[in-house]
């Protein structure tokens, strides 16, 4: 089995809790062979462990020629320009979300890449969750109907004052959790064609500029309604996920759900009546609910350890079988061109 050689830069929550630590549960599939953080200390950790080059400059790091593959965990703001950066010296790349602020920033990263000739991957791991993959399981199969709107909430309380608050970083909720339940969203609203966006934002319990609450409602022809909250001042969050359908709905988190249905050839056969109803009656029937549950599995328990190694899995083929890439970096795009109309819709004061 082929080992892919990577270089790793960034060695903070990303870069090291997340993608060093993903790295060490497939050593057989990848080796971490550098890292790079300007911030002395940042990459001692992962030189103790894996025995890696570091550096302080990651344009030394990419002047070595036994990359495979290069990791971009550097903060938000730069993820664009160092990936152009990583794809010229001539390496695959594999990018933190949120992937940038701008859909034409995206369209430049494209046409490098097939410039170069050289993988272009955006770490969206939530696309493999357990619960999501469940959810559009029974989607799919048909029994709640038409999918009339799907609820996402990935809501909590919280005060943040770091530098993922601050608009000039491309910080705030949308951009810094949003790009993992929007990316779920698109999914169930089609990948086919762009929603229509309206989004309301507003700066609550944040200490910098950017917002922390955030509603979006996309919706097109023929599409579910999609409505997603990612809020910072919600102290009583409930259900990830709540689908409404025309046989029956769905609801629950990341680790419990609940559905239920009716089949139609069970129901009463009922037809429109314009007169009113005798003795003031109210339309009211018996129906023969089907009821079901799913429990996140116990070896899929670590959500983010399951999520990391199912996205590596995909990426290890892509890089050395040339397997397609379950997140692509057209669908990553829709969704940048998505937080962008938000943003335009709601301009920000700084502070």
């Amino acid at each position: 089995m082929k080992r892919i050689r990577v270089g790793v830069i960034g060695q903070g929550r990303s870069g090291h809790d997340i993608h060093v630590a993903a790295f060490k549960l497939m050593p057989g599939r990848f080796k971490v062979v550098a890292v790079a953080d300007p911030l002395e200390g940042r990459c001692d950790d992962a030189v103790s462990a894996l025995g890696c080059d570091a550096y302080t400059d990651y344009r030394e790091m990419l002047e070595r020629g036994d990359l495979d593959l290069v990791v971009n965990a550097t903060p938000s703001h730069l993820h664009v320009p160092v990936t152009l950066e990583i794809l010229d010296a001539g390496f695959n790349v594999l990018t933190e979300k949120p992937l940038a602020r701008h859909a034409a920033d995206v369209d430049k990263i494209i046409a490098k890449a097939k410039k170069t000739g050289k993988l272009f991957a955006i770490y969206q791991q939530s696309r493999f969750a357990p619960y999501f993959q469940q959810v559009r399981k029974v989607i799919n199969s048909g029994v709640l109907g038409r999918v009339v709107m799907a609820r996402v909430a990935f809501n909590g309380f919280g005060r943040r004052w770091d530098w993922q608050t601050i608009q000039d970083y491309s910080a705030g909720n949308l951009l810094n959790t949003g790009p993992h339940p929007l990316d779920q969203a698109l999914q169930l609203f089609g990948t086919d064609v762009m929603p229509k966006v309206t989004c309301v934002m507003d700066r609550a319990n944040t200490f910098g500029d950017a917002e922390d609450f955030v509603k979006l409602i996309l919706r097109g022809e023929g599409r579910p309604v999609i409505d997603l909250e990612i809020s910072s001042c919600c102290a009583y969050p409930t259900h990830t996920y709540h689908v409404d359908g025309t046989l029956g709905g769905l609801k629950g988190n990341t680790t419990h759900l609940d559905w239920k249905y009716f089949k139609p050839e069970e129901a009463p056969e009922q037809h429109l009546i314009r007169k009113p109803l005798p003795g003031r009656a109210y339309c009211r029937e018996n129906l023969k609910w089907h009821e079901k549950s799913w429990d996140v599995p116990d070896s899929q328990k670590n959500l983010f350890g399951y999520m990391s190694r199912s996205f590596y899995k995909n990426l290890y083929d892509a890089l050395t079988t040339g397997a397609p890439l379950m997140i692509k970096p057209e669908e990553v795009r829709r969704q940048i061109a998505v937080i962008e109309e938000a943003h335009r819709q709601n301009p920000l004061s700084k502070l």
